[in-house]
């Protein structure tokens, strides 16, 4: 018989700060992290919220408000305090000390999903690297047997040595480990960067949970896992993408963000992120159906600076067309979004013209158009012709054959040279 661990009770606490933030972003917030605490596997069983001019250094809403949280804990049987801010090492231990049950903040809780959702070396890798560097300003407050013991007082590494300096010391040797089994990674994750340099590369990012996995499905029918939670995908995954007029792209799909992503977990994604930095276009999927579908826009959009991704050409993806109200005035959100694609990639809606709009990206970045009079008897530049561009149109007339084609601008070049020998004229369009 299989034991199933009971899904731990979670208590959500939020506080309204005078100038940093309103109501209804607290409200906004404490129903991401409801929806995070869900993807960690636990039950909401309740929130508390507080409005103050300042946060308390001790205890961050205040000595009151924190043995008001105690007892609804002991009412309701709450495992956990789920804070929707980010908390110091001593406020977290003074709240617990008070509270009697675990606190963490938003960092923990994604840190916390990150590493139950990692699958591959080197996802795992950073997430625990991350949480390393999350944790190590918190270890003096884990030990409160700080006293020497018996040994040489102050001799390194002797017996009187404080466990916090011990336990340091493992925590940078572990870091240094972790970095350098990264960096070995990174080289070759650069590098094949690099080999894809010759290709076309669209990478889809977001706020998390808009539907860009299955946006990828549907684009290149590449049966990438999909689920309606947090943070499905951690690892980029890449496709090819085979366009109208036979032009390769490749398609990667890579982690979703959120409201204040823990900068521990952008510096040690860096790798994953490098497929965003190298893309010649991004994808930038949101979620129509969603109330904040700007601030998510805008949060995305920050992100993408701050990994050092911004100005890059972009399409703005408006997925889950399906989930929209009849009423709504779509041409109205495009005059809203005027360099959007309203997609459903769940039904099919609105992606022929997403392709089309990759493709005209895709021309306008490595392509040139030619037109040119080709003998029937010009096999050799017909084979090569078919070969390595993309045919628009051809006609038979006065027994030569008219062609409209589209080619990669490294070729054009090689297409010159075999026209001249062909004795074929060449007219750019």
């Amino acid at each position: 018989m299989e034991f199933v661990e009971p899904r731990k009770r979670c208590l959500l606490v939020g506080v309204v700060i005078d100038g940093l933030n309103s109501p209804d972003e607290l409200e906004a917030s404490l129903d991401e992290l409801e929806a995070l605490a869900d993807t960690a596997g636990a039950i909401v069983v309740g929130r508390v919220k507080q409005r103050r001019k300042n946060i308390d250094p001790a205890y961050f809403i205040g000595k009151g408000k924190a043995q008001q949280i105690a007892e609804e804990c002991v009412r309701k049987n709450i495992d956990i305090v789920v804070f929707d801010h980010e908390l110091s090492p001593a406020q977290v231990r003074n709240l617990e000390q008070l509270i009697g049950r675990r606190v963490i903040d938003r960092t923990e809780l994604i840190l916390d999903i990150f590493a139950k959702r990692a699958r591959t070396k080197q996802a795992k890798l950073q997430v625990e690297l991350a949480r390393f560097e999350y944790e190590l300003p918190r270890l003096r407050h884990m030990w409160t047997h700080l006293s020497r013991t018996e040994g040489a007082p102050g001799v390194r590494g002797g017996p009187g040595e404080k466990q916090i300096e011990l336990d340091r010391r493992r925590a940078y040797r572990k870091m240094t480990e972790l970095r350098r089994q990264l960096q070995e990674i990174n080289m070759r994750t650069e590098l094949q960067v690099r080999r894809r340099s010759e290709l076309f590369n669209v990478s889809l990012v977001g706020y998390t949970n808009v539907g860009k996995s299955t946006l990828m499905n549907a684009l290149t029918k590449a049966g990438v896992y999909v689920e309606d939670r947090l943070f499905a995908t951690l690892d980029a995954t890449t496709r090819v993408l085979v366009l109208e007029h036979g032009q390769k792209v490749l398609l990667t799909d890579t982690i979703g963000f959120i409201n204040n992503l823990p900068h521990q977990l952008i510096a040690s994604f860096h790798a994953t992120l490098a497929e965003v930095r190298s893309a010649d276009l991004l994808l930038h999927v949101a979620d129509l159906s969603h109330p904040r579908m700007e601030e998510q826009i805008k949060v995305v959009e920050r992100t993408l600076v701050e990994i050092g991704a911004s100005g890059k050409p972009t399409i703005l993806v408006l997925n889950k067309a399906d989930l929209l109200p009849p009423n709504v005035d779509r041409e109205a959100l495009l005059r809203r979004f005027p360099n959007a694609c309203i997609v459903s990639a769940l039904t099919g809606e609105g992606i022929c013209e997403l392709k089309e709009r990759i493709e005209a990206e895709y021309r306008r970045q490595r392509q040139v158009e030619f037109k040119l009079v080709v003998p029937m008897n010009g096999c050799e530049l017909l084979g090569w012709i078919y070969e390595h561009a993309s045919v628009l149109s051809e006609e038979v007339c006065n027994g030569a054959l008219h062609i409209k084609l589209l080619i990669d601008k490294p070729l054009v070049g090689k297409l010159v040279s075999m026209c001249e020998s062909a004795g074929v004229s060449i007219e750019g369009c």
